[in-house]
C-alpha cells in the first residue's frame, strides 16, 4: 500500500494515558484549524456518548493532546490509537473563529515601557504602533506558561522582532506584550522576556469562576486603545467582580 502524501495527522505517544495529535510543524491558521476541528469532534461525540475513556484535550500550535481516564481494565490509550488516527484525518477543520472579542489596552508610559524602543527599532512612529496592534485580529492559538496565558498569532510582520537579550524579573500583571509574531497577556506578575507595550484593565483568569479563563483557543481578540482615566475606572470595576465578560463580546457576537 503505498504511504499516504500528507505525513500528518500523525500520533505521539505521551506516557501511557494520552496521545499527542500532531497536524503539521508551521505555525499558521490551517494547521490550528485542524486542531480545532479535531477538538470540536471529540466534543460532539462525548455529547452523544461516544469516546467515554477520553477525559480532556489540550489544544497547542499545530497539536491536541488527547488524555484518557487510567483504570485497571485495559489500556484506553493504546486501544484508541487507530480510532482516534482516523477521525483525526477525517475532521473537518474549524476555520470559524471561537468567541470574538474586543478588549481594552492602555498604551500609557507607564505600561508601555518597550513600545518607543519597538517603534525605534522598526522605524515606526508610536501612532503607528497602536494602529498596527488595534487593527489587528489575533487568533489565540493555545494557552500556556501560565494559567490563562494566551499565545496569539498574527502579529504584523512590522511589528516583529526577537525576544529580549535579558528577561525581566518582574512583569506586572495583564501586561500586554509582543515577540516574534506573536501576542500575549501576562495574567499574573511574572518573570519574562517578551516586549511589553500596553497593558489591560481586566483579569484573563480566574480561578473562582467555573470557567476560569478568559480567553480559549480558537478566540478572536481586537485590542481597543483606551485612556489612562478609562483604564483606572475599569480597573477599579475589574477589582469588585463589577466587569462582565459578555460585555466585551464583539458585535458579532460567538460562533460557538
Amino acid at each position: 500500500m503505498d504511504a499516504p502524501s500528507d505525513p500528518y495527522p500523525r500520533l505521539h505517544p505521551l506516557g501511557d494515558a494520552a496521545w499527542i495529535v500532531e497536524f503539521g510543524n508551521a505555525i499558521d491558521e490551517l494547521t490550528h484549524a485542524r486542531v480545532m476541528g479535531l477538538a470540536q469532534a471529540l466534543a460532539d461525540a462525548k455529547a452523544l456518548g461516544l469516546w467515554r475513556d477520553v477525559v480532556e484535550w489540550v489544544p497547542a500550535y499545530t497539536t491536541l493532546t488527547v488524555h484518557f481516564g487510567v483504570s485497571g481494565l485495559g489500556d484506553a490509550a493504546q486501544d484508541a490509537a487507530d480510532a482516534l488516527l482516523a477521525l483525526a484525518r477525517h475532521s473537518a477543520p474549524l476555520s470559524r473563529p471561537g468567541r470574538r472579542w474586543r478588549l481594552p489596552m492602555c498604551f500609557d508610559a507607564e505600561f508601555a515601557p518597550d513600545l518607543d524602543e519597538l517603534a525605534k527599532a522598526r522605524d515606526l512612529s508610536h501612532e503607528q504602533v497602536v494602529a498596527l496592534m488595534t487593527g489587528t485580529a489575533f487568533r489565540v492559538y493555545m494557552l500556556g506558561f501560565q494559567p490563562g496565558f494566551p499565545y496569539m498569532g498574527g502579529l504584523p510582520a512590522a511589528l516583529e522582532r526577537p525576544r529580549r537579550a535579558t528577561p525581566r524579573t518582574d512583569v506586572p500583571e495583564r501586561s500586554v506584550a509582543v515577540a516574534g509574531r506573536m501576542c500575549a497577556v501576562y495574567p499574573w506578575r511574572s518573570p519574562g522576556g517578551w516586549h511589553l507595550i500596553g497593558r489591560t484593565p481586566l483579569a484573563l483568569f480566574n480561578a473562582a469562576r467555573s470557567d476560569p479563563a478568559w480567553l480559549h483557543p480558537g478566540d478572536e481578540v481586537h485590542w481597543v486603545a483606551i485612556g489612562r482615566a478609562r483604564f483606572d475606572e475599569l480597573e477599579r470595576a475589574a477589582a469588585v467582580g463589577a466587569v462582565q465578560r459578555d460585555a466585551w463580546l464583539d458585535e458579532q457576537g460567538s460562533s460557538t
